[in-house]
């Protein structure tokens, strides 16, 4: 096993929109949509939407720490999302879709109590209002959000408008990192 491999869960509103930035991050292995945070022991997008269960939709990443770091990560965290607006992004407002990092060592702890004083700052000039807390559970969405953009893109109006300028700009920024493709 790939002792290079890692795991880091992180919620910047519509898990499609923050799936479909980090799968084209070389050193990204996997970036998958789910549910984290909340009081219930499960969670499902019926539930989460109807804003009782505490969870927040977020994107577990498992990737290769020795072609991407985790402070990396982060640094594209605040441009992929607004971390200024609590329990909002853009159109879409509850507390499911709120700016969070969950951890899971005391090490990506301090990667970003440090990533959120000294990154998002400078990004930023609003207070930023990202959560941070330990990952207690990731509850895996159903198979239809995953690669929801990928599979559906421009014939969802949610996808034109939301996502792919989104991703558009990211991919512009961050163009030096993104996944090689072979044509």
């Amino acid at each position: 096993m790939n002792s290079n491999i890692e795991t880091t869960t992180l919620g910047g509103g519509c898990f499609w929109c923050v799936e479909a930035v980090y799968d084209s991050v070389e050193g990204v292995i996997s970036a998958t949509s789910g549910y984290a945070g909340g009081t219930e022991e499960t969670a499902n997008y019926e539930a989460v939407c109807s804003k009782t269960t505490g969870h927040a939709e977020v994107v577990q990443i498992k990737f290769d720490s020795s072609v991407i770091s985790y402070a990396e990560l982060l640094e594209m965290f605040w441009t992929a999302h607004d971390p200024t607006t609590l329990n909002r992004q853009g159109n879409d407002v509850g507390p499911q879709y709120r700016s969070i990092i969950f951890y899971h060592n005391e090490a990506q702890k301090q990667i970003a109590e440090d990533s959120i004083a000294n990154v998002g700052t400078q990004v930023w000039d609003d207070p930023i209002v990202t959560q941070l807390e330990p990952l207690e559970a990731f509850y895996e969405a159903e198979a239809y959000h995953h690669d929801y953009y990928a599979k559906v893109g421009s014939r969802n109006s949610y996808c034109t408008f939301v996502i792919t300028p989104k991703v558009n700009k990211f991919r512009k920024k961050f163009a030096h990192r993104l996944k090689k493709t072979t044509t």
